[in-house]
């Protein structure tokens, strides 16, 4: 999201959605337990996703500290967020899908009200 040599190569299919950079700009971005990725992580999980979940595009943006769930954007399934759970075996790291990031987001905001 920045012009740094640090900034991940993603794929030309995908735009940074003008939601995430507002919350970047804002500085909303510890939601505890869930973190929004700065460029370095952004680029060493897009990497390491590419690796695990070859049949899949993904492009992640957050990441849960008490868990391997990341948020993640899903060639073909934009606006749409997919939660999946890192490390998991191929086809059972699905855990959740939002209808956009706004949905994702507030979800976030009410694991972080009861987060403990």
């Amino acid at each position: 999201m920045n012009s740094s040599a640090a900034s991940p190569k993603l794929p030309d299919w995908f735009q940074y959605p003008a939601e995430i950079i507002k919350i970047r700009v804002l500085g909303l971005l510890n939601l505890q337990p869930w973190v929004v990725l700065d460029d370095e992580r952004i680029a060493s999980r897009f990497d390491g996703l590419r690796e695990r979940y070859s049949s899949r595009e993904l492009i992640p943006f957050a990441r849960r500290e008490d868990n391997d769930d990341v948020a993640c954007w899903e060639k073909g399934k934009e606006p749409k967020v997919v939660v999946i759970h890192d490390f998991a075996s191929p086809g059972y790291e699905n855990v959740a899908e939002f209808d956009d990031f706004w949905a994702w987001f507030r979800s976030a905001i009410e694991e972080m009200i009861a987060f403990e």
